[in-house]
């Protein structure tokens, strides 16, 4: 039997999507609980795969970086799962989404600023795609707002 989330899970899931630095106490403090309940909860929502990682948003343009989505509509006999193995080594691709609707994969990248840099990646990671029907390229120049639950 798997265990259920319940709304603690939830809004502990919450705190930590806005800041995963927060510590035990912190959290069992928000939460109203203890730092030994918010540690089997966190523990159980990692077996559970529910939290599968605790991370940062990075401000790419700081960085040096442009942040572009790829969304890619393969033809209907395309290999996805091949090619999501394919790409899933680049370390440019940030992030891999399969998707249904206007394409079959979302590709999110960081890229240096050069468009010639930035053409090649693409080129690069179009050649990793058998059966590409079509590509659509948006270059990201901010993340306005991100929020998981």
């Amino acid at each position: 039997m798997r265990a259920k989330i319940d709304k603690v899970d939830i809004q502990l899931i919450n705190l930590l999507a806005k800041n995963s630095r927060l510590t035990y106490k912190e959290l069992a403090e928000q939460l109203k609980t203890t730092r030994q309940r918010i540690s089997r909860r966190l523990e159980k929502l990692e077996k559970m795969g529910v939290i599968k990682k605790y991370t940062i948003i990075p401000d790419f343009e700081r960085l040096g970086y442009v942040y572009v989505i790829l969304g890619i509509t393969l033809k209907p006999a395309a290999p996805i799962d091949e090619i999501i193995e394919k790409l899933k080594d680049d370390t440019d691709i940030k992030i891999i989404e399969r998707a249904i609707g206007s394409h079959n994969l979302v590709i999110h990248l960081v890229a240096p600023k050069d468009m010639k840099d930035i053409e090649k990646k693409i080129h690069e990671i179009s050649q990793k795609i058998d059966g590409i029907d079509k590509m659509d390229i948006t270059f990201i120049t901010e993340i306005v707002k991100f929020e998981i639950l």
